[in-house]
């Protein structure tokens, strides 16, 4: 029974995978058929339902895969932090590595974002909304531990990732040295969004003082 999971859980990966490897920066998903995707992964295409109901279930669980992978290299990230690294430096050169190592799966995040299918639209943003509630703890309680409180995290959080996701676009196909000063881009345009954020905190406080007698 357990080689029998097993094996299905595999051929599940290689239909996840052959996926994948038909996506590229001029074809979607909306562009594969479960034939060729079969093909690819090297089963027949009756075979495809005993894991997906349909095209759409397997494109969601690459979404999915793609939001759990992210979140889970920036709570590493979080870790180096913990130990004294930059908050800033740190998040953007972790989101390059995974960059480098996702570019497909971040590619099919940006597309699908947009696109037609209202089922993708509806679970990519449950996914970015994931990654800006965290980006908002972490906001809210690096401003407090600097006793440096930062203005609305959330909206900041919500700018931050909006920053990251579209210059991210654009390290996609740049050449190492492109990726390089646009990593320097994100980091110098993140710390912008943080001053703005305290320097605003700093003004909401002064305003809400109690006039001296």
């Amino acid at each position: 029974m357990a080689v029998r999971a097993e094996q299905k859980q595999k051929t599940r990966r290689s239909l996840m995978d052959a996926a994948l490897r038909q996506l590229s920066a001029d074809r979607g998903f909306s562009n594969l058929s479960l034939r060729e995707v079969a093909r690819e992964a090297g089963i027949a295409p009756t075979s495809f339902y005993r894991h997906f109901t349909e095209m759409d279930e397997l494109g969601l669980a690459l979404v999915d895969e793609a939001g759990v992978t992210l979140r889970q290299l920036m709570r590493q990230a979080r870790k180096r932090i913990e130990k004294g690294g930059s908050a800033v430096t740190t998040s953007v050169d972790t989101f390059m590595e995974y960059l480098a190592s996702n570019a497909t799966h971040f590619r099919l995040l940006l597309r699908e974002r947009t696109g037609l299918s209202h089922q993708f639209r509806t679970a990519i943003k449950a996914e970015i909304n994931h990654f800006v509630i965290e980006l908002a703890e972490d906001l809210r309680r690096i401003g407090d531990d600097k006793q440096r409180p930062l203005d609305e995290p959330e909206l900041l959080a919500e700018a931050m990732v909006t920053i990251v996701f579209t210059l991210g676009a654009e390290a996609l196909d740049a050449s190492p040295k492109e990726r390089s000063a646009l990593a320097d881009r994100i980091k110098k345009e993140l710390r912008m969004l943080i001053y703005g954020a305290e320097a605003m905190s700093r003004i909401q406080r002064e305003r809400n003082k109690p006039s001296s007698p």
